[in-house]
């Protein structure tokens, strides 16, 4: 392309961007709930002597007290010396708490404070996300200055933005007292998830935002809501039809965090930046849908405050897509993170020009993603039937191990996403539908039998996707005194194989009660006056 004719088609681009940025901008955005912060300016400063001169100088708006964890005492000053007690502090904005020492102790104290001024060498809590209301300072008065004049306005009624719903209900961290999944637990940087029970609870006054919990859930409970996926999709349509609209060539998505620095102003005309909260509050569902409305290459711009648990996550994301895209025939530098500095260079060499897709990426998580890869697919000149994915990947298969299983059905009760179903009543069989799996891995930790193993891939068939396949199934057994069907062969066999030598089964009529129904079951052991009587081993009879 000569220059002439390369200035022109950068004009073009430069003002079907600016029209097609103002269009995303006047899409509107649902509202959220709010989370809210009291602060009465009761604030801890927790250091050596030198906190003792450093406290004053927030007495004007805020009321400290030192936590003196070496040095003397002054006469008069709000001190509370550490003595050698253990230090731990828990909580946020309005509702600090220091644990002084060991709880039950003799000399155990809890302070309750609104802010933290920490001036310790090494900061006492060391999460890559801290709570509002924590600071960590050295006393070098270039940064020391700053952090005193934001903390002197730091009292009063703060809110925030509540960034997450939850949906217990299709949540693959557990079941039956087994746990699986814990991807939103490793990834949040803020420690703002925990574990409970079967399910994961989040407290709302420590989470930041940071919305990788979201991108990494593989079955959708963790969501993002503000901006929801949703409206996120649909501005992000919008941007991609406006600028297509408008004479714009070779489109390309650049996401970067509201935290971060402003992007450079050189970058090229056809590159569309999005700010969004925070770059791992997008993920696989977006990446691949704003691939599949036009985009030509999804890039993540990074400044490098990217915390190492996220960015570890958000790679491992990248490594699946980088799969999907590779077994379809698409570059895998499609969806990139790179640094700022390298959006000074155009090299969008990315998708081919496709039509964008229709759907609007109204429905779950996982329908977005399927619904992104089947139009890709169907764009696709010589795509693989199939994709390989890397251990970890929430897509695949599950295999059955025939002499093994004996039916039980405790997989199809452990299966959070449905893809393990039990057959039709009165037949015993194990289905399955592979596009539900998650390989969240409940039903390998369940199985008594050590029956079932996990695959992951993906099937681009959506048919074969959706397919209901049988895993294994077996006549029914029926009970051996009134013909009703009620467990499987298997199953009465392994049950009088186990309980043979038990000493409730010496007898061969107890052993024979394990054949019949539970109605049945009641009835002989009515009718059996050993059994009535206590006397199931004989012993009473010695």
């Amino acid at each position: 392309m000569s220059e002439s004719n390369a200035t022109a088609v950068s004009m073009v681009n430069r003002r079907a961007r600016d029209l097609a940025l103002q269009a995303m901008r006047e899409t509107g955005v649902e509202a959220t709930s709010l989370v809210n912060y009291q602060s009465r300016g009761r604030v801890a400063v927790i250091g050596d002597q030198t906190a003792l001169e450093i406290a004053p100088r927030l007495n004007d708006k805020l009321s400290p007290i030192v936590v003196l964890t070496r040095g003397a005492e002054e006469p008069g000053a709000p001190v509370v010396p550490v003595g050698g007690r253990d230090l731990r502090i828990e909580g946020y904005l309005g509702a600090f708490k220091i644990h002084l020492g060991e709880a039950g102790r003799a000399n155990a104290e809890i302070l309750a404070v609104d802010l933290i001024l920490d001036l310790s060498h090494v900061p006492l809590m060391d999460r890559e996300m801290n709570p509002p209301g924590y600071y960590h300072s050295s006393i070098e008065e270039d940064q020391l200055s700053p952090v005193l004049d934001e903390m002197a306005q730091m009292t009063g009624n703060f809110e925030k933005p509540r960034y997450f719903d939850y949906d217990p209900a299709i949540c693959a961290h557990g079941r039956s007292g087994k746990h699986a999944c814990t991807r939103c637990i490793d990834a949040c940087p803020a420690d703002a998830i925990t574990s409970l029970a079967e399910t994961v609870e989040v407290n709302s006054y420590l989470c930041q935002g940071g919305g990788v919990c979201a991108s990494v859930c593989p079955s959708g409970a963790m969501r993002y809501l503000y901006p929801s996926v949703r409206d996120t999709l649909q501005r992000l349509r919008q941007l991609l039809h406006t600028y297509r609209e408008q004479g714009g060539s070779s489109p390309v998505v650049v996401f970067h965090a509201a935290s971060d620095q402003p992007l450079p102003n050189e970058m090229p005309a056809h590159y569309l930046p999005v700010m969004v909260e925070e770059l791992a509050s997008i993920g696989m569902d977006v990446w691949l849908t704003v691939l599949a409305y036009g985009a030509r290459q999804v890039l993540l711009a990074d400044d490098g405050g990217m915390p190492s648990a996220v960015k570890r996550a958000m790679q491992e994301q990248f490594a699946v897509a980088e799969e999907i895209l590779r077994a379809m025939g698409y570059p895998q530098s499609s969806i990139r993170l790179i640094a700022h500095a390298e959006l000074l260079r155009d090299s969008s060499e990315g998708m081919p020009e496709i039509p964008l897709a229709g759907f609007s990426g109204i429905g779950s998580k996982r329908q977005s993603i399927y619904l992104a890869i089947d139009h890709l697919y169907d764009q696709a000149e010589r795509p693989k039937p199939m994709a390989s994915l890397p251990a970890g990947a929430p897509f695949g298969t599950v295999y059955v191990e025939e002499k093994a299983c004996t039916l039980c059905l405790s997989c199809v009760g452990a299966c959070p996403g449905k893809a393990l179903q039990s057959g039709s009543e009165g037949m015993p069989q194990l289905r399955f539908i592979e596009a539900n799996c998650l390989q969240c891995g409940l039903c390998t930790r369940t199985c008594p039998e050590d029956a079932i193993w996990i695959t992951p891939r993906l099937l681009f068939d959506a048919e074969r996707r959706n397919q209901t396949r049988t895993l294994r199934e077996e006549e029914p057994f029926r009970c051996t005194a009134c013909g009703k069907p009620f467990a499987t062969r298997s199953v009465i066999e392994k049950m009088r194989s186990r309980l043979k030598d038990h000493y409730m089964f010496q007898s061969e009529r107890a052993l024979k009660r394990l054949t019949l129904c539970d109605s049945c079951r009641v009835v002989d052991i009515v009718q059996d006056a050993e059994a009535m009587g206590g006397d199931l081993d004989g012993r009473l009879r010695q």
